[in-house]
């Protein structure tokens, strides 16, 4: 493997100092910090991709940050959650930017996908509608709604009651203090937004990209807050996005994001479940009824028929789905002439019909007045939105072996149902479309094994490195595996792992992370040990998830009891955290349709390929939340006795952080007294 010159390594390493010294508290030496800046450095200059695992606390972001713009390079930095993107964003690059000064410049910007920017076409269509005094709401419906869509509102609304910026006020009113602001505005974008508004009222004044006709179709194109943001990233050294909006760049072939030279995956090991989702395709019964809500207005009344048609068709799909949760469909084995192709056929060609009588009515336009000009723009939306229906029911009457569809229900009652389709490997798409034409840089705390082949990184072009982390593991970490416990499958196996994990608590004096790998787990324990123990049992569900956290962090005595959305991005340094209890390893479902697919490929090889990469990542993540800090101590307890005892258990104690092992409860309890009591000294 090549290096960099050492001019270019004196550089970075002088760089690297006067930025660190910049930082509040004058910052501090990293080695494992530098040594990636100056692999990422190496890579840049070679031109090969790099996988980095930077163990907590490693400074990874101004890792890879620095040499980027010290190379001169264009780059796509792309993260996982929004936390992340905020930190890049709002502290990281500023920081950087600041400490560089005059001796380079650096230009960065935040680019979103379109749904999260106020649309001005949709707002000027509905200031006039105001104006004249209508109350009609029904053409401000989401032209493109889908059951995620609805998810995502409840959860932003949820959240954000816990900070105190709850849904304000009726449809009506929320719309017009939208129209006020967007009077104000300079971003559009809804982060910027004074008060959080509900999911479809936000999306009466914003288009998602399947329905947005571009900046030179659209009459307010001029001043698209969308394209304004594109152009402030097609100016910038480093434009920071989320993955699922590269996702999307890369399912268009390209037509997303500005060009660029280097793409760095913050957080690598989501990566490949994210391409996964956008990569593929979704459909909801609700995606037809918003394309009937859409062209009704536009349509006159002898195109009724047409309209009923889809509904129709809405609500058969729904009961079909229903029938269907759960299951893999549309696969090479199914029966010919299934209810659901025939729904899918069926649907396919009234949404043709549907689209044809939209492109005969725009045709038929004349007129050039602001109603008329209002009414194309909404035409056009339909048309577009109306085109990608279309062509994803193709799609899913033509889906060949390499992807996999199903039906999975969401919300409450399980009452949305969706229709999915993703590639089984998307490691072959990325390996065609993506890296012969960018330089990846994929780093993360935990990368998961077998990464690079699963995204399809070119093995000769392709170096890998492990920075370790500056935490004092072996000495104020220790893993504990209760091997003690009975098999999982016994009537006595639940009693005693509530005796195991209380024990545990009390030793701890409280302050535990208990992480379950289902709901029903969860609640089972909650029951069976609120009436036992002096401490406050948090959990999950009970309030928000951020009301949660800083209920557990402010009270040291708290334990929070949580699923599968805790394994990863919670952040409890300091004494509040103590123990993080692990119920089971956590094994995907066997009956997962998209895995199952995956474990068909993989063969005799499919344990080792698919599902012990998924368990060791996701235990490393959920290990993970432990040592935030160099003087974090506590114990990860596996309450699990596979770690120990499965031929398996080796590898996947091997990705975790360097704990010192045990299988012994004495000694477990000891080192737990000894951080509660503030006693120092390394487990024994």
């Amino acid at each position: 493997m090549g290096s960099v010159t050492s001019e270019t390594a004196d550089e970075l390493t002088l760089a690297m100092g006067a930025v660190a010294a910049s930082l509040p508290g004058g910052g501090e030496e990293r080695p494992g910090q530098l040594a990636m800046a100056r692999a990422v450095a190496r890579a840049l200059s070679l031109e090969r991709h790099l996988v980095v695992q930077a163990g907590t606390g490693t400074g990874k972001s101004l890792a890879y940050l620095l040499p980027l713009v010290l190379s001169g390079r264009k780059a796509v930095v792309a993260t996982a959650t929004k936390n992340l993107q905020d930190q890049l964003a709002g502290k990281d690059l500023p920081q950087l930017a600041d400490a560089l000064g005059a001796r380079r410049r650096l230009r960065f910007a935040v680019l979103k996908g379109r749904a999260n920017y106020l649309c001005r076409q949709r707002l000027s269509e509905l200031r006039r509608q105001e104006g004249a005094g209508s109350e009609e709401m029904a053409l401000f419906e989401p032209v493109d709604s889908t059951a995620e869509d609805e998810r995502e509102s409840e959860r932003s609304a949820w959240d954000a009651a816990a900070d105190g910026d709850a849904p304000v006020g009726g449809l009506a009113d929320q719309l017009r203090r939208l129209v006020a602001w967007g009077e104000v505005t300079h971003t559009g974008d809804r982060a910027d937004l004074p008060f959080e508004p509900h999911g479809r009222t936000w999306t009466s004044v914003s288009v998602t990209a399947r329905e947005c006709p571009g900046a030179f179709r659209c009459p307010s194109g001029p001043d698209c807050f969308a394209e304004l943001a594109r152009a402030r990233a097609a100016a910038a050294d480093v434009v920071v996005v989320n993955t699922h909006l590269y996702a999307a760049h890369v399912a268009s072939g390209g037509g997303v994001l500005p060009e660029h030279d280097v793409v760095v995956f913050d957080e690598a090991h989501a990566v490949e479940d994210v391409m996964t989702d956008g990569l593929g395709l979704e459909l909801t019964p609700g995606r037809l009824r918003a394309a009937v809500v859409s062209a009704r207005g536009l349509l006159g009344p002898d195109h009724a028929q047409v309209l009923d048609g889809v509904s129709d068709c809405a609500a058969r799909l729904d009961v079909v789905l229903e029938s269907l949760v759960g299951k893999r469909v549309l696969h090479a084995g199914r029966t010919p002439g299934d209810e659901l192709s025939a729904v899918l056929e069926l649907a396919a060609g009234r949404v043709a019909a549907l689209l044809g009588a939209l492109r005969r009515a725009s045709t038929a336009d004349t007129e050039t007045s602001a109603d008329s000009t209002d009414i194309t723009a909404r035409r056009g939306r339909a048309v577009l939105a109306c085109s990608h229906l279309l062509d994803d029911l193709g799609a899913l009457a033509e889906l060949g072996p390499e992807r996999v569809a199903w039906v999975e229900s969401s919300g409450p009652g399980g009452r949305w149902r969706t229709l999915r389709a993703a590639p089984v490997d998307v490691g072959q798409i990325l390996s065609e479309r993506l890296w012969p034409t960018v330089t990846g840089v994929l780093t993360s705390a935990t990368v998961p094994p077998l990464l690079a082949r699963h995204l399809g990184l070119p093995g000769g072009d392709c170096d890998q490195e492990d920075t370790g982390s500056p935490f004092p593991y072996a000495t104020n970490a220790l893993l504990y595996c209760a091997a003690a416990l009975p098999d999982r499958r016994g009537a006595d196996a639940e009693p005693a792992l509530h005796a195991e994990l209380r024990a545990l608590m009390e030793a701890a004096g409280g302050r535990t992370l208990a992480l379950f790998t289902s709901w029903r787990a969860m609640r089972r324990a909650l029951d069976a040990l609120r009436p036992v123990v002096g401490f406050p049992l948090l959990g999950q569900g009970e309030l928000p998830k951020g009301a949660l956290l800083r209920a557990f962090t402010d009270d040291e005595a708290a334990c929070l009891f949580a699923t599968m959305s805790f394994w990863q991005g919670v952040d409890v340094p300091g004494p509040s955290l103590s123990l993080v209890a692990v119920d089971r390893l956590p094994f995907p479902r066997p009956d997962d349709p998209l895995l199952e697919a995956r474990r068909e490929r993989a063969g005799e090889a499919a344990f080792r390929e698919v599902d012990l990469p998924r368990a060791a990542t996701l235990l490393a993540q959920g290990a993970g939340r432990l040592i935030r800090s160099s003087t974090d101590r506590g114990v990860v307890a596996v309450l699990d006795r596979r770690l120990a005892t499965a031929g398996y258990g080796r590898q996947l104690r091997a990705v975790l952080p360097p704990m010192r092992f045990t299988t012994d409860r004495r000694v477990a309890l000891e080192f737990l007294t000894r951080v509660t009591t503030g006693r120092e000294g390394p487990a024994q």
